[in-house]
């Protein structure tokens, strides 16, 4: 008799915990671009400083996701994950309460040391929760929590900043922190605790021309698009003076785009290859940057984001498949040098949009994201030639 076809196994609730956590983690990385406009006039401070927020948080991460994967080595994810999150409750809450610029900059910095460690933490403890089998499925899932709060965090987080005010938005982060700590702390199990990345292995990767390559395109392009997204609040603001509904509308628009490039590019990149899907990815982004002078209204500028958003997060997923696919061995330490460089390029990004802003060129932000995206497209080719020749080379 055939054998009868079986659905596939139901995936563990640590993983739909996980997702959450990435969800609300996305939420709070993304809600000082939403509420930019009211810290501004809250804390009076001109839009360019309230922006250093945005630099300062990215460099912690930049800098913390590496370093903090070293010290947490040994810690059982359980505790790790659950705790991270309770931090980030904490801080976001105590963010909130801070009276002037300066502390909140301070509590900032301290509150995204939770997104250096549960973002990558969570990535790197699917392989013990799954079998090899549903391992892409099982990744697809955590990282959705981010997609997800692209199109729902982020809108939110702009709606009520605009309305209740950005400590308001602080504030529901917090609380949502706390519920998602417990419901990681509940579900997920003991004595999860991957492997360490050897020195070795570090070594090998740093020496890679093909995936320093790489990591300097997501450098790049992150760089790019800050310069102009960081700000892309206030801007809006500025030209077309949007209300809190149509600036949350406009990131939900926005987001919503990114979720169906990012779906779109996970189903097609086998057949696309992941090079030429992070290239298509950032040629997106940058017609947008390139067409942005036709946004003369809020509908048209609406649609001049649209290529932008359909590679904004297609981007990140292709690049990580790409590195991947170049050296599957030492995935773990270019997938987190390449999560490093994401932020390390919204830090440079959002501190160039800031000085173009303090200049009052705040009109020439999207031709200096233009120039970014151009220099990550070079990059990017030379990654591609470096990884067709890198086989040859080893080979000799």
């Amino acid at each position: 008799m055939p054998e009868l076809h079986r659905p596939a196994p139901r995936l563990p609730a640590a993983l739909w915990a996980l997702m959450a956590g990435n969800f609300i983690i996305g939420t709070g990385v993304m809600i000082v671009p939403g509420t930019l406009n009211d810290l501004s006039a809250s804390l009076d401070v001109p839009i360019a400083v309230a922006g250093q927020l945005i630099s300062a948080a990215a460099l912690m991460m930049c800098f913390g996701a590496p370093l903090l994967a070293t010290l947490v080595a040994r810690w059982d994810r359980k505790r790790l994950l659950a705790l991270s999150l309770l931090w980030y409750g904490l801080l976001h809450l105590l963010s909130a309460a801070m009276p002037g610029f300066g502390s909140l900059m301070v509590v900032r910095v301290l509150c995204v040391v939770s997104p250096a460690i549960f973002t990558p933490q969570a990535a790197a403890c699917i392989g013990q929760l799954v079998p090899a089998s549903q391992r892409g499925r099982a990744i697809s899932l955590v990282f959705l929590g981010w997609s997800v709060a692209s199109v729902l965090g982020m809108p939110l987080g702009a709606w009520i900043g605009g309305t209740l005010g950005w400590r308001a938005a602080f504030a529901l982060v917090g609380l949502l922190s706390f519920a998602s700590a417990l419901w990681v702390w509940r579900v997920m199990p003991d004595g999860v605790k991957p492997p360490a990345f050897s020195l070795g292995a570090w070594r090998e990767t740093l020496q890679s021309r093909p995936l320093m390559l790489c990591v300097a395109v997501t450098a790049l392009f992150s760089a790019g698009q800050f310069v102009l997204f960081a700000y892309l609040a206030p801007y809006l603001k500025a030209r077309f003076d949007v209300t809190p509904l149509q600036l949350s509308l406009m990131f939900a628009w926005f987001g919503a785009f990114g979720f169906m490039g990012n779906l779109w590019v996970s189903r097609h990149i086998d057949r696309l290859g992941a090079a030429r899907a992070v290239m298509l990815s950032m040629i997106g982004i940058a017609l947008s940057l390139a067409l942005w002078p036709l946004g003369a209204n809020l509908p048209l500028m609406a649609l001049v984001l649209v290529p932008w958003a359909l590679g904004c997060f297609a981007a990140n997923s292709a690049q990580q498949a790409r590195l991947s696919g170049i050296s599957p061995g030492l995935a773990s330490g270019s997938i987190a040098l390449n999560t490093s460089a994401i932020y390390a390029g919204q830090a440079v990004g959002a501190a160039s949009g800031g000085w173009l802003i303090a200049q009052g060129q705040m009109l020439m932000l999207h031709w200096a994201g233009l120039a970014g995206m151009g220099l990550a497209l070079l990059t990017s080719w030379l990654a591609t030639r470096a990884a067709r020749q890198a086989p040859a080379i080893r080979g000799r």
